[in-house]
């Protein structure tokens, strides 16, 4: 069979050799495992496994190693929710840890209803406005109004396209963050509401956090709120999450006086905040 060859940094190797070999074709003396581990975790994560773990069985086993990983979400402050959940596959978890983002399509109503379903669309239906008072975050700059009659919407969000695995959601059970943030309008009264479900193959709700509407009366201070929950704990089992959220006013006026609604989020939090 005909041996492969690649070079690195100036020293050819053989994919399938023990250690790297120089391009004279004398091998290169490896390296105690301790320095390579501690140089590896001096280089970029995917530079280890795309590039340094295809040099030689021996980098391949410090790349692939348990320890290295371990050791890597520790300097980097990924650390456990729960120490009698230790993950199986601590690569995975640290790539985890680092894409942890957004789930939420569109959060802040700047491409319109992209990614949204509406639900209900009362009233003079959903509209979206520049925002009236400033939001703690200066990036959002648009909200989604409501009506005088019930307007509601969501998204559906398959957990495994996202690139959480059945296998990894059952295990660990990664704690799932949703958070929205809602203003009535100074001189309306209005309503919220929110619902988020967790759900399984099927679409079956297995658990669900679904708070009271909350009101406010006419002449507010029209400041910004945040809705915040953590679903912890939830079982095996769960493969979608289902975010609705919603409201009107209450003065049953023509126009768009109802709540406000923007920067939602849901985020699959493997390890503890910072």
């Amino acid at each position: 069979m005909k041996r492969r060859t690649r070079a690195i940094m100036g020293t050819s190797y053989s994919v399938n050799s023990p250690s790297p070999i120089r391009s004279s074709g004398e091998p290169v003396i490896p390296l105690p495992l301790d320095i390579l581990e501690e140089i590896f975790l001096n280089l970029p994560p995917q530079h280890v496994v795309c590039v340094c773990r295809l040099v030689c069985r021996q980098w391949k086993d410090v790349a692939d190693s348990e320890s290295f990983w371990r050791e890597r979400c520790r300097r980097e402050g990924y650390h456990l929710h729960d120490l009698s959940k230790v993950p199986s596959n601590w690569r995975l978890f640290y790539f985890l840890c680092k894409k942890r983002r957004n789930l939420i399509k569109n959060p802040r109503a700047e491409d319109e209803f992209r990614g949204w379903r509406i639900l209900d669309d009362g009233g003079d239906q959903w509209k979206i406005e520049g925002t009236m008072v400033q939001h703690s975050n200066p990036a959002v700059k648009k909200n989604y109004v409501t009506s005088y009659g019930l307007c509601r919407k969501q998204q559906l969000i398959n957990l495994r396209e996202e690139g959480y695995s059945p296998s990894f959601m059952d295990e660990f059970q990664p704690h799932i963050q949703i958070s929205d943030w809602y203003a009535p309008r100074w001189d309306c009264g209005s309503i919220y509401e929110i619902c988020v479900q967790l759900l399984n193959d099927e679409q079956d709700v297995l658990k669900e956090f679904s708070p009271e509407p909350i009101s406010f009366p006419q002449w507010n201070d029209q400041q910004w709120n945040q809705m915040v929950h953590v679903f912890k704990n939830y079982g095996p089992g769960v493969r979608y999450v289902r975010f609705i959220h919603g409201g009107k006013d209450t003065q049953f006026w023509a126009g768009w006086y109802g709540i406000r609604v923007t920067e939602s989020c849901v985020e699959v939090c493997p390890a503890l905040d910072n």
